[in-house]
C-alpha cells in the first residue's frame, strides 16, 4: 500500500499498514452490518471453541477489530502501535516485526481460549441462572440434564456465542514489552503524570495490573476487558525475544535509548 504524507510517509511501511488496516475494518463495521445483516465481529472476533460461531481463521481475525461503541479502543491500540511499533520495526526490521506482532496477537488468542475453557461453565451457569430466576444449583443441574440432549447441546453452543473478544490489544501489549525489553531506559510519560518513568518499569507495572484485573475478573467481577488476552501477548512476546536472544539474532546494546 502506498500512502503519501508527511505523517504515514515517515512511518516504517508494516506499523503503517497494520493501522490503515485497522481502521478500514473499523469502518467497515460501521458500514457493513446494515447491509449483510449481522455485525462482522459474529464471523471475525474470536469466539469461545465450543460456540457456534467459532472457527479457526478468528485468532487471526479478531486483532483487527474494534468495538464501534466509541473511538477510545481503536485510538489508544492505534496510538500505541504507531508511538511504539516504529522504533520496534526499525529495531527489527519489517519482516521479523510483523511476525512477532502476529504472533502475540494469536498467542492472546491462545490464552484468552484457555481461560474460558476454566471459567465459562460457572460464568455461563450464572448467567443462566439470572435469566431463568434459578438458584445457582439448579441452574447447573439444569444445564447439566440440557448437556445431554442436541437440542439442549445446540442451545448451550448457541448462547455461548456471547463469549467473544475483538481488538489488537493483546499484539499491542506484545509490543510494548519487547520495547520495555529492547529500550528498558527510555523515558515514558503517563497523561496527567510529568514524571518520566523508566520503559521497563512501565511494562512490569502494566504486566502486573493485567494480573490483578485479571484475578479479580476470574472471580466474577467482570469490566468487560480481556486482560489475560493482554498477559498472553506479553508471555508469547517475551518467549519470543528470548529465543531471539538466545539465537544471536540480536544482541541488545539498546539500552541506553
Amino acid at each position: 500500500m502506498q500512502t503519501r504524507g508527511p505523517f504515514f510517509g515517515m512511518m516504517p511501511p508494516v506499523t503503517k499498514n497494520l493501522i490503515i488496516i485497522n481502521l478500514i475494518v473499523w469502518l467497515a463495521m460501521f458500514v457493513l452490518p446494515g447491509k449483510i445483516g449481522v455485525g462482522l465481529e459474529s464471523y471475525g472476533g474470536l469466539h469461545f471453541w465450543k460456540a457456534s460461531d467459532y472457527n479457526f481463521a478468528q485468532y487471526l481475525t479478531y486483532m483487527f477489530m474494534h468495538s464501534t461503541g466509541g473511538f477510545a479502543h481503536i485510538f489508544f491500540n492505534m496510538f500505541s502501535l504507531w508511538m511504539f511499533g516504529i522504533t520496534l520495526e526499525r529495531t527489527l526490521g519489517s519482516a521479523r516485526f510483523l511476525f512477532y506482532y502476529i504472533s502475540c496477537g494469536v498467542g492472546a488468542a491462545i490464552v484468552q481460549e484457555l481461560v474460558w475453557q476454566l471459567t465459562w461453565e460457572d460464568t455461563f451457569v450464572r448467567l443462566f441462572a439470572n435469566a431463568n430466576h434459578l438458584d445457582f444449583p439448579d441452574a447447573r443441574i439444569m444445564l447439566e440434564q440440557m448437556s445431554h440432549t442436541l437440542d439442549g447441546q445446540r442451545y448451550i453452543s448457541e448462547n455461548l456465542n456471547m463469549f467473544v473478544t475483538i481488538g489488537a490489544s493483546g499484539a499491542i501489549y506484545g509490543v510494548l514489552l519487547a520495547f520495555g525489553i529492547l529500550y528498558p531506559n527510555a523515558p515514558l510519560y503517563l497523561f496527567f503524570i510529568p514524571v518520566p518513568i523508566k520503559a521497563k518499569w512501565m511494562v512490569l507495572g502494566m504486566g502486573l495490573i493485567e494480573v490483578l484485573i485479571g484475578l479479580s475478573e476470574a472471580a466474577g467481577k467482570s469490566d468487560g476487558v480481556a486482560h489475560f488476552a493482554h498477559l498472553g501477548g506479553m508471555i508469547f512476546g517475551f518467549f519470543i525475544i528470548l529465543y531471539w536472544k538466545k539465537k544471536g539474532t540480536f544482541h541488545g546494546g539498546y539500552g541506553n535509548y
